[in-house]
């Protein structure tokens, strides 16, 4: 509706990209509703607003979600500065609450007071399921189908291509990690993060769990929340005689939130066996280790250390898609010198993109090899 009047800049003043513009709020208690301390914003947003993660139509719009911190029930607020008038303008501002309704439960508040209200009921929400280190519940128990429904939102939010789960299937385990805090003498419960994991049937007595969803909240990222919970998880399972063995839908996702203490077992042919590690994780476990073994002040070790890592990162590179196809097809045609500029200019970006993977798996692999040490 509005793609037409892109080349216009004051038309462009109102496109904002909805992952600036959108703040989470953990709420413990009423005076966390203006604090921006208790504040995050989303890693992603085009699962909600499409690939562009653009809402048009506003100016200083802010899209605010706020969370109680353990039970999660949620108030909803839009605010925005200035709104594009269809009458006026001629140009129709996007319908933002329509698309966060679409992924947030009903029941959610849009009244401060009515939020507040259930802040002061907080004192009563205790953890669902069994206490292993983390918490394991199920959909019978009470309450919980709609705090999972609430939780599960984040997802949206934080995982690339999340989806939501049918939770009417009993194959679905689920892992819950909360924080104590004190509030008034009473010792009340947050939310840090989760896990899910489905169970999947091995003929012919056995289950092989697959850990499918994983997510540790940002305010509690990065202090081994992720490790202890995916530690927790895998004592779980391997106490039970009918689990064949644990898989995960994604490994390097996994290792992302729990800051990589996923290898730690790694020394053990076991764990290969546990986590049916595929090549490329294989790969990447070898490349760790390597590293750990590499005196990368001499310039010898540390020369083959980085080939050997860009055989691997160049791969991609090498693949033309169709479109690249299509424009080596149209620069055939350029004059010869204009064709080997471009040529460079494309090489150049490889190496200069090559060297920019590299150095950041390096950071990624000295933070395992530090987590490696201190375990």
């Amino acid at each position: 509706m509005h793609g037409h009047l892109a080349w216009n800049p004051c038309v462009n003043k109102l496109k904002l990209m909805t992952w600036s513009c959108s703040f989470f709020f953990s709420v413990r208690f009423p005076e966390d509703l203006e604090d921006d301390n208790t504040t995050f914003n989303p890693e992603y947003s085009h699962q909600v607003f499409g690939d562009d993660e653009v809402a048009f139509g506003y100016k200083g719009l802010k899209i605010l979600l706020y969370y109680i911190a353990g039970n999660l029930s949620t108030l909803f607020r839009i605010e925005y500065t200035s709104k594009v008038n269809e009458k006026f303008d001629c140009v129709e501002a996007d319908d933002v609450e329509s698309k966060i309704r679409e992924i947030i439960p009903p029941g959610f508040c849009t009244n401060t007071d009515d939020f507040v209200s259930l802040l002061e009921k907080e004192v009563n929400f205790k953890p669902f399921g069994m206490l292993l280190h983390t918490y394991s519940a199920d959909m019978t128990c009470p309450g919980f189908r709609e705090y999972h429904e609430r939780l599960q939102t984040f997802l949206m939010w934080f995982i690339e291509t999340a989806s939501f789960i049918d939770v009417d299937d009993e194959r679905w385990n689920y892992f819950i990690v909360f924080e104590k805090y004190n509030k008034d003498g009473a010792t009340l419960f947050a939310t840090v993060g989760y896990m899910t994991v489905y169970n999947y049937y091995v003929y012919p007595d056995k289950t092989r769990p697959r850990v499918s969803q994983m997510l540790i909240l940002p305010p509690f990222q990065g202090e081994g929340h992720g490790a202890q919970l995916l530690e927790t998880v895998h004592r779980y399972y391997m106490s039970s005689p009918t689990v064949l063995d644990i898989t995960a839908e994604e490994l390097l996702q996994v290792q992302k939130y729990c800051n990589a203490t996923a290898e730690r077992p790694l020394y053990s042919d076991t764990f290969f066996i546990l986590l049916s590690v595929c090549q490329q994780h294989t790969r990447r476990v070898y490349e760790i280790l390597r590293l750990r073994a590499t005196d990368m002040g001499d310039a010898e070790q540390s020369r083959s250390y980085r080939l050997d890592v860009k055989r691997r990162l160049i791969g991609p590179y090498k693949v033309y898609d169709l479109s690249e196809m299509r424009m080596q097809h149209c620069i055939k045609h350029l004059p010869e010198e204009l064709t080997n500029q471009l040529n460079q200019i494309d090489l150049n970006m490889q190496h200069e993109q090559l060297e920019e993977s590299f150095q950041q798996l390096v950071s990624d692999y000295r933070r395992v090899l530090e987590r490696l040490a201190q375990a």
